[in-house]
């Protein structure tokens, strides 16, 4: 069992790093990009065989949801980063303590969120200028979609406890077996049953209880710190500080993110349906360029995270080159062919040309330069792991939220294109990784170079 258990779990402390971080992220993506395929399958399920109105409905929900959920995904990333750096300087009682009170924080704000998401998708979708034609069946999927968050959560955390040990390969098993029953609940519900938008919406909270329930299952089967017992579930105050303190801006930042996003979509939805159908559609290509770079930014992370609890900064500097290197490679070649092949992929969407061709306008302008938001992300990723989360979350929200806000208020404004909106993407991830990678230099020279310096000096 151990030696089973050690082969899963990861020391990042040491190793090649250039394919230690592929062997790591790899799971990671593959996972990710199932997730994507499986919610693609909802949106091609639904486009195909319940029409437009249906496709809008599911598409232009996705910065909603993300804008709510976000705060508490964000408090996964802060029990992540805890129990990587415990885990590097072998503090057992440290990850115990850490693993108990992430996994009770996650049911309790998933029944927050469920309650909150039931209570006001319906006023949110209103401000936000759903169109008549698609808010109705846009409510009963975001509904639907909140009542399984108790599960969301659970998964999200435990799933981020096994990454920060390095087992990022049980995931991807768990996902792969929701997935399946995702696609196949999909089409019995909707092709066979009719239920439209509430049948991939069910299909999904069942799929995520699946998973929810085999990624505890393998916490309760550790051997270990990370072993997690029923009757020791309890809320750890210092834990439960430290993970706010480190979690809380990563989700205030992906709140503000998705509050940037939600802005983007109403003026989206000011287009009509057609075009919501083909930006909805273009953004579940997207997400799959952006999965593959954002599996590095959680790299770098735990990679830091574990590297700070042994001591040892200049395999951070490393690792962080490392991850940059794969992020962009992978952003700049997923991210041209999502361009070459985008009529085709655009296509499993939806057969209407106006939707497709409104997808490809945001497709060139978006998937093209993603690279630069795989390096954004990075950047972030690596502040974060040597426990530095509120400044990226400042910079962020400065530089990509605000930026955004601003570009709809004044540029858009002045020329209300479909263009000209998608294009404030782009250069808010240039501006702000540009002001991100300058904050890391800093910090690391004057806080970081001298500490690690002064304490060889002494061990010499």
């Amino acid at each position: 069992m151990l030696n089973k258990q050690a082969n899963r779990t990861m020391d990042m402390t040491q190793g090649r790093l250039l394919t230690q971080v592929l062997v790591f992220a790899l799971p990671i993506m593959l996972s990710g990009i199932l997730q994507l395929l499986f919610n693609a399958a909802d949106t091609i399920v639904v486009g195909r065989f319940a029409g437009n109105e249906a496709l809008a409905a599911v598409g232009s929900v996705g910065s909603l949801n993300n804008m709510i959920i976000s705060l508490f995904i964000g408090l996964s990333v802060g029990a992540n980063v805890l129990v990587a750096r415990y885990t590097g300087s072998r503090n057992d009682r440290a990850v115990s303590d850490t693993v108990h009170t992430s996994v009770l924080l996650s049911l309790a704000g998933g029944v927050l969120l469920m309650i909150i998401g039931v209570a006001l998708a319906r006023p949110l979708l209103e401000l936000m200028g759903s169109p008549e034609d698609v808010i109705d069946l846009a409510v009963l999927y975001v509904r639907i979609i909140f009542l399984g968050m108790p599960v969301q959560m659970l998964y999200n955390f435990c799933a981020a406890i096994l990454r920060a040990v390095g087992d990022t390969q049980r995931p991807l098993y768990y996902l792969t077996i929701a997935g399946v029953v995702n696609v196949l609940l999909n089409l019995v519900f909707v092709i066979l049953f009719h239920l439209s938008v509430a049948g991939v919406a069910l299909a999904t909270i069942i799929s995520q209880t699946i998973s929810a329930l085999l990624v505890t299952r393998a916490l309760l089967n550790m051997e270990g710190p990370t072993r997690l017992f029923l009757n020791r579930l309890r809320i750890h105050p210092g834990k439960l500080r430290e993970i706010i303190r480190i979690g809380l801006p990563a989700g205030i930042q992906s709140s503000v993110f998705s509050l940037s996003n939600v802005v983007i979509q109403s003026s989206v939805n000011s287009f009509g349906s057609v075009v919501i159908a083909g930006n909805a559609a273009s953004s579940n290509v997207g997400n799959f360029v952006y999965q593959a770079m954002n599996t590095f930014q959680q790299a770098i992370t735990c990679f830091a995270g574990q590297n700070i609890g042994a001591r040892k900064p200049r395999r951070i500097v490393s690792a962080m080159k490392v991850c940059m290197f794969w992020a962009v490679s992978f952003g700049l070649v997923l991210g041209m062919l999502s361009c070459v092949f985008g009529t085709q992929l655009l296509s499993l969407f939806s057969a209407d040309p106006a939707v497709i061709a409104a997808g490809m306008e945001r497709q060139i302008i978006v998937c093209a330069p993603y690279f630069l938001c795989g390096m954004m992300d990075v950047m972030t990723g690596a502040l974060r792991g040597i426990g530095y989360s509120l400044l990226p979350m400042i910079v962020s929200i400065l530089g990509a939220c605000a930026f955004r806000l601003f570009w709809v208020f004044t540029v858009f404004a002045a020329y209300p294109t479909l263009p000209c909106l998608m294009l404030s993407y782009p250069v808010s991830w240039l501006l702000t990784f540009s002001v991100l990678l300058v904050i890391f230099l800093v910090l690391w020279n004057r806080s970081f170079v001298p500490q690690f310096t002064r304490e060889e000096m002494e061990r010499a």
